[in-house]
């Protein structure tokens, strides 16, 4: 035949498509040509493949090679088709027998080795979910291939060996090729190191910041920690994490994928059951914690913390703009990055956990004697949290500097254990009420199903209502703290929030406006 067929995926964001590949090998001089909209590194495969095939004793026709990517109009990127292409080229040659529905995904080395890829736990999924379940990968891949449920893996270390599978003949291939002292398969850096999770004992003091983040675990709020620098604000923030429950088999696939995306390749064996945390530097542009750069867009830290925490600590010395940018994934739990060269979408439903000094020079809490700076200077450091962003934060706390009472003391306060328990019976109360909405935690809540199904009635709202009525609050606050009224109901074991939830949930809203 001249003809030879195999199929691949492209990942656009965490999106993946079926892609298939056609090789023609023609009558005219030697040349290799890819369609299809490759990108730099999808066009660099000729030679890779040439290579590889020559070394693996199955060498490609020296004919003109045509190797076309269908659909032609969504662009192609990474190393990933190296092994479909090859696949179809040998079978064009009459070298295999045809390869049916099989989906191949790999890099090729230039000895014939299958290199594992970026992004393979999405690409999989997109496979099985189009009706493709049989997937060829490199080894290095297999297991983070094999998470996917209903895909039938096959991993493999080198061309020759894959192609002696599909019928080449193996008086030609390369078979004493032994790569098994390359990449093992076995355990990698996400899978064997398993960190120490820091425990609330640590925090001396701070019985409101302790509160306040058990209530934001409870019930998915964000936070905003304000005071001198040394109150605990990181501590806490750190700790936040080992609060939350183990993700379920839908969120963890989700945390996965986006991982799989981001990291090294082969990094991730197991499905990520803990939330992630991700704490970038205040210097981070838009593209690292939205998501961006050349091409099509990829993750940012935003997306990375998807089902976990974002914790930017400094906030007031990130850029303006890259604050507001989360204003959209705070409302909607996804990100939508536009390109010239395509759309990605990517979930981002973190918590955000912001920390800044009262100032500048950081001393202007409490009575604020020796603060340096100038009223000015307080109100332009500060203004850097625009009030849109801010609307979006649930739970505003002033964080005190730690007494000598409670510094250095024994560990005598509550562990991540205990409270871990608590906010895991509020988590079940919650989705027990709201998994008839198709909702999980109480942030998720919107306003209609808060003026609706879960209405409360008119004296209990008073406080709030009053509050809106004066302009203390917006109607996007005046939600979020039914939100976190509903959160302190279920921690307390109550069925609704009562008169003085409200009161609580306003005090931790503008607690630090109250401060200021």
């Amino acid at each position: 035949m001249a003809l030879g067929r195999t199929y691949s995926v492209a990942l656009v964001g965490l999106n993946g498509f079926i892609v298939e590949v056609e090789a023609d090998i023609g009558q005219t001089l030697p040349a290799f040509v890819i369609l299809g909209l490759p990108d730099a590194s999808l066009n660099e495969a000729k030679e890779r493949i040439r290579s590889a095939a020559q070394n693996s004793g199955i060498p490609l026709s020296r004919r003109k090679i045509t190797a076309n990517l269908i659909p032609a109009s969504l662009p192609k990127r990474g190393s990933g088709f190296d092994l479909s292409i090859a696949m179809a080229v040998l079978l064009a040659a009459n070298d295999l027998r045809p390869t049916g529905r099989h989906v191949f995904i790999a890099e090729l080395g230039l000895d014939g080795r299958l290199r594992p890829v970026r992004g393979i736990l999405p690409a999989v999924m997109a496979a099985v979910q189009a009706g493709y379940p049989d997937v060829v990968v490199a080894q290095a891949n297999a297991a983070e291939a094999a998470l996917v449920p209903g895909a039938q893996v096959r991993g493999y270390r080198t061309l020759a060996r894959l192609a002696f599978d599909f019928g080449a003949d193996p008086q030609e291939l390369a078979l004493d090729f032994e790569p098994e002292d390359g990449e093992p398969a076995g355990t990698t850096p996400a899978a064997a190191s398993a960190g120490v999770v820091p425990d609330m004992c640590d925090v001396s003091g701070q019985g409101d910041g302790r509160r306040a983040l058990e209530v934001a675990a409870a019930g998915a709020h964000h936070v905003l920690l304000t005071g001198p620098p040394g109150a605990g604000k990181t501590m806490l923030a750190e700790r936040l994490p080992g609060l939350l429950p183990d993700l379920g088999d839908r969120a963890a696939m989700e945390v996965t994928a986006i991982h799989s995306l981001s990291s090294l390749p082969s990094a991730t064996v197991t499905l990520l059951r803990r939330p992630p945390y991700e704490n970038p530097h205040h210097t981070a542009t838009a593209a690292a914690i939205i998501g961006g750069g050349s091409g099509l867009p990829r993750p940012g830290a935003a997306s990375r913390a998807h089902r976990g925490v974002l914790f930017l600590d400094e906030a007031p010395e990130y850029e303006r703009r890259v604050l507001d940018a989360l204003r959209q994934p705070l409302e909607s739990g996804e990100l939508v990055i536009h390109r010239s060269a395509g759309t990605a979408a990517y979930p981002a439903r973190f918590q955000l956990v912001l920390a800044a000094n009262p100032c500048p020079c950081g001393k202007a809490s409490g009575k604020g004697i020796d603060c340096t700076c100038t009223p000015m200077m307080r109100r332009r450091y500060l203004a850097r949290l625009s009030g849109p962003l801010l609307d979006r934060v649930d739970i505003q706390l002033e964080v005190e500097r730690v007494a000598l009472a409670d510094f250095g003391q024994p560990r005598a306060e509550e562990s991540t254990a205990k409270i871990a328990a608590r906010v895991r019976a509020a988590r079940e109360r919650q989705l027990d009420r709201l998994r008839p909405l198709g909702l999980e935690t109480n942030a998720q809540v919107p306003g209609r199903v808060l003026r609706g199904p879960l209405r409360l009635a008119g004296p209990t709202t008073r406080i709030l209502d009053r509050a809106l009525e004066r302009g203390a609050l917006t109607a996007r606050g005046y939600d979020r703290v039914l939100r976190l009224a509903w959160t302190l109901a279920d921690l307390a074991g109550g069925d609704v929030p009562h008169a003085d939830d409200i009161g609580q949930a306003l005090g931790l809203r503008q607690a630090t406006a109250a401060a200021a």
